[in-house]
């Protein structure tokens, strides 16, 4: 057994390393994954903030949801990340106020009005909330995932423009072009 022991200690083993690589690497989060951390946190704090009565729970929540995605998707997907906050705000709200609407009087009114009035009351929090994601992301390189999408844009135009630029016709030769030419009166 000894043997063993002394064998076995001798070689590395891949455990330590892939322990101290997920150690030194951060929670990261795809964009959808950010995504989902935004809505968390709004329909989390929207239903405490109707619950509790403090109004204010629902925008700080939703711009803390908003900086804790920011830092914790992965760079790649930043650019995904930092146009979802307003269409993210507005779905939370919708779902917070058809919860607490629910099963009093009617429905569509109620989730009409409240979304409406919350839309109105929590506006500011959505402007910053979305400022602070673009803040922290542009921070973390999200310019460069503008840059790439630019680069992709424009190859994508470039190719087009080759491609309808001088189109060939290849059914038809340059004689009979010319042979069937129509004169003024005539009709194809």
């Amino acid at each position: 057994m000894r043997g063993r022991r002394g064998a076995s200690s001798s070689r590395p083993s891949p455990r330590p390393a892939a322990a101290a690589a997920a150690a030194a690497s951060p929670v990261a989060l795809t964009g959808r994954g950010g995504i989902v951390v935004i809505f968390g946190a709004g329909v989390v704090c929207g239903l405490l903030s109707r619950w509790l009565g403090v109004p204010l729970l629902a925008g700080a929540g939703f711009a803390i949801g908003c900086a804790l995605a920011a830092f914790a998707t992965r760079p790649a997907d930043l650019l995904t990340l930092v146009v979802s906050p307003p269409l993210v705000f507005f779905a939370a709200t919708f779902a917070v106020e058809f919860a607490t609407t629910l099963g009093n009087g009617s429905l569509m009114r109620g989730v009409t009005v409240g979304v409406l009035a919350t839309l109105a009351a929590t506006a500011p929090w959505l402007f910053f909330g979305t400022l602070l994601t673009v803040v922290i992301c542009l921070s973390r390189g999200l310019m460069t995932n503008v840059r790439e999408l630019r680069d992709k844009l424009a190859g994508v135009r470039l190719f087009e423009k080759e491609e309808n630029e001088n189109p060939v016709r290849w059914d038809e030769s340059p004689t009979t072009t010319q042979e069937r030419r129509l004169h003024h009166g005539e009709v194809d």
